[in-house]
This record gives structure tokens, sequence and C-alpha cells, in this order.
């Protein structure tokens, strides 16, 4: 019984680990973008994390391959990490971390939406009640929000971030039926190398950084973007959405609003004015309702094959 209680427990821990991982990884994000263009520090962080795969890549478990896996393979990096990582960084340079981090809450419900889409499922009034309440935040979070140091543009920025959560839904539906042939770590270590691949020509085509000027400061949280981040959460939530179902996997991201505005408020100095304070409580409201509806699942995999 211990050891039973032991196997369901560590999924558990591996998606908390991952949530907040990605919960500091808004704040400090942001901070390094104002030593790096967009472009370029996605693909440090792709490529540090692709070099430590390389080097272990024939350690890696892999996986059995089945007829048409490669859609499947490419869906899953088009939507993360690359479409993902593209509109979130410039999220981050238009909108405050905060407020990024706060609609990371929107994932479950797109989720539920996504595998109705998809996979038949059926969509309860109450979840689809819970994605409109949801989706008004976000546009009272964009409009009331107003320019400032850290949020040039937050309209723009939220409107990002939102996309960004949508190919996050995509990536966790992808993910789940991928998961019944590949192993976890080798689906993370082919994200990171698809990453680093995808951004390589933007870096190649933008105006040339003098690196040598950028802090060191700036260059550890690169390191930790690229290790404690890209591997390490996207290990850890690749492993536990292989042994959970993705709809109960995709709850733990509502985590990652609270750390987000904490580390934010934390090393940012950002703070909630009244509207959006309202706007991220009825996020979270929406959220709650959303859940609590839930949706009639079926194996993920089973409709896809």
């Amino acid at each position: 019984m211990t050891a039973h209680r032991g196997v369901l427990l560590l999924p558990v821990i591996c998606l908390t680990g991952a949530v907040l991982l990605w919960g500091t990884s808004f704040a400090t994000t942001k901070t390094a973008l104002a030593a790096f263009a967009p472009i370029t520090l996605i693909w440090l962080r792709m490529a540090i994390a692709a070099v430590i795969v390389s080097a272990l890549w024939r350690f890696l478990p892999k996986g059995r391959y089945a007829k048409g896996d490669w859609r499947w393979l490419l869906l899953m990096v088009a939507c993360e990490p690359c479409l993902y990582f593209l509109l979130e960084v410039y999220a981050l340079k238009y909108t405050a971390s905060g407020q990024a981090g706060v609609i990371a809450a929107l994932v479950p419900l797109l989720v539920a939406v996504g595998a109705w889409l998809l996979l038949a499922e059926r969509l309860t009034a109450r979840v689809l009640s819970g994605l409109t309440i949801s989706i008004a935040g976000v546009v009272i979070l964009s409009l009331s929000g107003s320019a400032s140091e850290h949020a040039p543009n937050p309209l723009l920025g939220n409107l990002l971030q939102l996309g960004a959560m949508t190919c996050a839904a995509g990536y966790v539906l992808t993910l789940k039926h991928l998961t019944q042939r590949y192993s976890a770590i080798y689906l993370t270590g082919l994200q990171s190398l698809a990453g680093a691949v995808f951004f390589l020509p933007g870096v190649l085509l933008s105006q040339p950084q003098p690196w040598s000027e950028i802090p060191a400061s700036a260059w550890i949280i690169v390191v930790y973007l690229g290790t404690a981040v890209t591997l390490g959460a996207f290990g850890l939530f690749n492993y536990g959405v292989s042994q959970i179902p993705a709809s109960r996997a995709s709850l733990f991201i509502n985590l990652i609003p609270v750390v987000a505005v904490v580390t934010g408020w934390v090393f940012l100095d950002e703070h909630l004015t009244f509207w959006p304070l309202v706007a991220t409580v009825v996020i979270l409201l929406g959220v709650y309702i959303g859940e609590s509806g839930g949706v009639t699942r079926a194996p993920l995999g089973g409709p896809c094959e």
C-alpha cells in the first residue's frame, strides 16, 4: 500500500516542481530581456538545453515509433517550444510578468475545449461558462493595464500571452498522446533540439549583440532558464503527464499565476492596481467554475491513433 501511494505521489511532486519552476520564469525572463533581444534569449536557453541533451542522447530511453507519429511529434514541438516561446517572450516584452502569469491559468480550460474539438469529449455548460468568464477577465486585465516601465503595451502583451497559452494547451493534448509510446525524457530532449534549430535563423538574421557587455547576472538567468526551466520543468511535467490524465495534470498550471505574481512583486516591484486585481479574481473565478464542471474523459490516445 505504501509503495502504491508513493507511485501516485511522485507525478504530483513532479508536476508541482514543474509549475513552480515555470512560475519563476516570467520574472526571470522579464529581467533577462533588459540585456538580450527576445529571439536571442529564446535561442540561448534552447541551445543550452540542446547541448546537454546532445551529450546525453545515447543514454536517453527512446520509445517505439508508430506509423504517422512524425505528425504528432512535429505538432508537439511546433506548439511548444517553437510557437509558445515565440509568443510568450514577446508578450513579456510588452506586459507585466504577473499579468502574463495570471493568463496562464486559462490552460486547463483550453485543454478541455481542445479535448472537445479533437477528441469528441463532452464539454459541459460549466466549462464553457468558466472559459467565457476567464476570457472576460483577460479582456479587463488587458484594457485596464496602463503603460509603464514594466508593461509598455499590456493589451498587445496579454493577447500574445493568450496565444501562447493556446499553444500550451495543444502541447498538453499532443504530449499525452505521445507519452503512450515515448519516454518523457526523450520528448523533453526532442523539444530542446527542435527549439535550438527553429530559433537559430532568427538569431543569425537579427542585429548582432555585444555579448561581452552583457552583465554576468543576465548570463546566470539564461543558464537557469536553459537548465532548470527548460530541461528541468519540461522533464518533470512530461513525466507527470505520462502518469496521470492530462486534464488532471493541467490543473497544476493554476499554481503558476501565484508564483508569477509573487516573484514579479518581489524581484520586479510589480504591483496589481484595482482593475488588474479585479481582472485577476475574475480569471481565477472562471477557472474555478470551469474546472468544477469537468468534462467526460476518455483516454486521450484512443481517438487520435
